[in-house]
């Protein structure tokens, strides 16, 4: 394999590209944060410049600063964003994207979208690819992609080496495929981008720089890399949160996606680990005795005993957080008759006499070691690096050793190299891309050695699917809990996560097909997925439980667990008159007779059916009722840390009020009616500052400082305007 060929242009990068390619340029990208920005720019304005060249451009998860969706968020968001985002690149090809704007000759074909970012991109819309995550790398190649780049990190001390840090994903399972190719006689180009700030994640993502033709390290790629601020979790979210905590099982094995339920589900289960107490009162706060049989045959309520294993296709800033909280602390092996032996608790996987003896009594081992069995104990640190194996005995220290596990002597010897501590070789963590918070890429870069082994960012194929190694996958997933979201779900147990009815792509079915797929192939591994019951917008209240949806992600065929803010549904195996009942029973009371009427009329029901009683009161306000027995402080706003000022956190909440009470015509009348108190005007004015509005100019500012003073009076318990 050649060495990479350095260059310090993306000029010179983007003359190669075009040389090699004749200018028909089909370009790979990685999902999310691991994109070349600045190269990807050069070639983008490259083919505009010039008709003549032919750029396609196959990725995921383009990422681009949130827009505002009207004057007043964009006075809250703008400077918020400027300090967030700072100099971050954005990709030319997405803002032309969502004006329907690129040239002719450019196009971009994803397969998965920011969420709700291109809803009004005719062209994204057009051109978007409906593909399983595994399937990405397959369907790269079959379009024919001849340059493959990402940005990579690197290290002084690892010379020759580059990390593929955020993406090694797609990127491992399609460099095979591309190098079949190269040497069948097809033009291939690969690129590497070195970022300065990109953490270097070692074990699978480490590749040699030689697998990059190019390899850029340009002065001016520091730019900041792209982060998803920690964002607020609302009321409903906690308990949907708090629900599906209980569904976790102790030693088993956990994969959840990112976002407000994804963080509530992460601090009711450091909560379980660290107070348990508390949390068990929550959990009698919200009557989750109702579900009493299902948690204890599914998950519990006690603290974790031996920790949790974590393999996600995404590594979350929420799965970080449980590697610190000490519940992602189950470790695994790539050794199917180790990793037996563990799940058997046979052996203690500890550097002990008592795991040597373990092994032998297991058959792995004989009593006296031959060069191979010496090497491997080394390898997991069950017997000492220094030790040698010699006609006469083992070597350690200078003294030569009875080659007996069963000898006195070797066994005193032994006992005071062994430390206890963890067997080498074990991995906490498989995850497939990272994305977060700029303070979990600073987490990340600070990783001790120790933990830094201990997380493996790899192939996605490795992690989504039970294919290849499936002995040991189904060994080391034991107890599996796949947990995503959908924003609906029908009564017959099909789920929405990625499409709207009419068509248009929110996000993309990414790996959520799999997971759910996994679980149900997966002994004892449970899919279990987290819906709000119901939602508003512009006043208007509606049940995100359905009778019917024009399009689904997931099969009815396999539905398994899903959990609201009003409790949990296993429909398993059920039939669909018991399907459809115990989703109304965690549907919101103000649709459950509608959803029964269209049950009935259906004959899927019952017709004498009627909702438990123990169900019949799933309101917002009789939640509201119990939350106020809970203890202070049980719902913090940022369970995960926060990007916002406390003045930014009010103002946050007040602006999301308007967005789900206020219709547009509302919007202006709530503005026009509002009275404002003088007491309003002091209390909130840091607020109006930050907003522009201290002191308004003309009808449309005076208007906007009207409607904010009415928002926080509502939300931030202030008693300075009625409307």
């Amino acid at each position: 394999m050649a060495a990479a060929k350095r260059v310090a242009s993306i000029d010179v990068a983007v003359d190669e590209i075009i040389r090699r390619t004749g200018g028909e340029i089909r370009l790979g990208l990685p999902l999310g944060l691991g994109k070349p920005n600045q190269l990807v720019n050069a070639l983008y304005h490259r083919a505009v410049a010039d008709s003549s060249i032919s750029l396609t451009i196959y990725t995921a998860l383009s990422l681009g600063r949130p827009s505002a969706g009207s004057d007043l968020e964009a006075r809250f968001l703008t400077p918020f964003a400027e300090r967030v985002f700072g100099d971050y690149e954005e990709l030319a090809y997405l803002h032309a994207m969502r004006r329907n704007q690129l040239p002719a000759n450019v196009s971009v074909r994803e397969f998965f979208f920011q969420p709700g970012t291109l809803l009004n991109s005719t062209q994204a819309q057009r051109d978007y690819i409906s593909s399983n995550y595994t399937h990405v790398a397959r369907d790269l190649d079959a379009a024919g992609v001849n340059v493959a780049a990402q940005m990579v990190a690197v290290r002084e001390d690892r010379p020759g080496r580059v990390s593929l840090s955020c993406n090694p994903e797609v990127s491992l399972d399609l460099m095979p495929r591309l190098a079949r190719r190269r040497e069948a006689g097809d033009t291939i180009i690969t690129i590497a981008q070195v970022h300065p700030e990109l953490p270097y994640m070692s074990n699978d993502a480490e590749v040699d720089a030689a697998l990059f033709d190019l390899l850029i390290d340009a002065p001016d790629a520091g730019t900041r890399l792209f982060s998803t601020p920690n964002m607020p979790v609302s009321f409903q979210d906690h308990l949907v949160g708090l629900n599906a905590s209980t569904l976790v099982r102790d030693g088993g094995m956990l994969q959840i996606g990112i976002g407000a339920l994804g963080d509530a589900l992460v601090h009711h289960t450091l909560l379980r680990e660290r107070s348990n107490e508390h949390y068990r009162a929550l959990l009698d706060v919200f009557e989750l005795d109702r579900f009493a049989a299902l948690i204890d045959r599914e998950g519990g309520r006690a603290p974790f005993a031996q920790g949790l294993y974590g393999c996600s296709e995404m590594f979350t800033h929420g799965l970080m957080s449980l590697v610190d909280g000490g519940v992602l602390r189950r470790h695994v092996y790539d050794d199917e008759y180790l990793q037996a032996l563990i799940n058997q608790g046979l052996l203690e996987p500890r550097a002990t006499l008592a795991s040597l003896d373990a092994l032998r009594a297991a058959g792995a081992l004989h009593d006296a070691l031959d060069g191979a069995t010496l090497a491997w104990l080394q390898e997991l640190g069950l017997l000492p690096a220094q030790m040698q194996l010699r006609e006469d005995g083992l070597s350690l220290d200078g003294a030569l050793l009875p080659n007996d596990l069963r000898d006195a002597g070797t066994r005193a010897v032994l006992e005071t190299h062994l430390d206890g501590g963890l067997l080498r070789g074990g991995t906490l963590m498989h995850g497939g891309f990272f994305l977060g918070p700029a303070a979990f890429y600073q987490r990340l870069r600070e990783l001790t050695p120790e933990l830094a082994s201990a997380i493996n960012m790899t192939r996605v194929s490795f992690i989504n699917q039970l294919y290849g190694d499936e002995t040991l996958k189904r060994l080391q997933r034991r107890d599996g809990r796949f947990i995503n979201t959908a924003f609906t779900v029908t009564a017959l147990g099909a789920a929405v996560s990625d499409q709207l009815e009419d068509g248009r792509v929110l996000s993309g079915v990414g790996g959520q097909y799999n997971f759910v797929s996994q679980a149900q192939e997966l002994e004892d591994a449970r899919s279990i997925l987290l819906l709000r019951a119901w939602r508003e917008r512009g006043g208007e209240a509606a049940s995100n439980i359905v009778w019917s949806y024009g399009h689904t992600t997931i099969a009815r065929h396999l539905r398994d667990i899903f959990v609201t803010e009003y409790g949990i549904a296993d429909v398993r195996g059920k039939t669909d008159a018991q399907v459809i009942a115990a989703l109304v029973n965690i549907a919101d009371s103000r649709f459950q007779g509608e959803l029964l009427e269209q049950a009935r009329k259906a004959g899927k029901i019952a017709q004498d059916y009627q909702v438990p009683e123990a169900f019949r009161y799933n309101t917002p306000e009789r939640l509201a009722e119990r939350a106020r027995q809970a203890p202070a402080g049980a719902f913090p706003t940022f369970p995960l840390g926060c990007d916002f000022t406390e003045t930014e956190q009010q103002l946050l909440e007040a602006l999301n009020w308007l967005k789900e009470k206020a219709s547009r015509k509302a919007y202006l009348e709530l503005g026009r009616r509002s009275l404002v108190r003088e007491e309003a005007e002091q209390q909130f004015q840091p607020h109006l500052a930050r907003m522009g509005l201290a002191e308004p100019s003309g009808l449309r500012e005076r208007l906007y400082r009207r409607l904010l003073l009415a928002a926080l009076s509502r939300t931030s318990g202030g008693r300075g305007s009625t409307a």
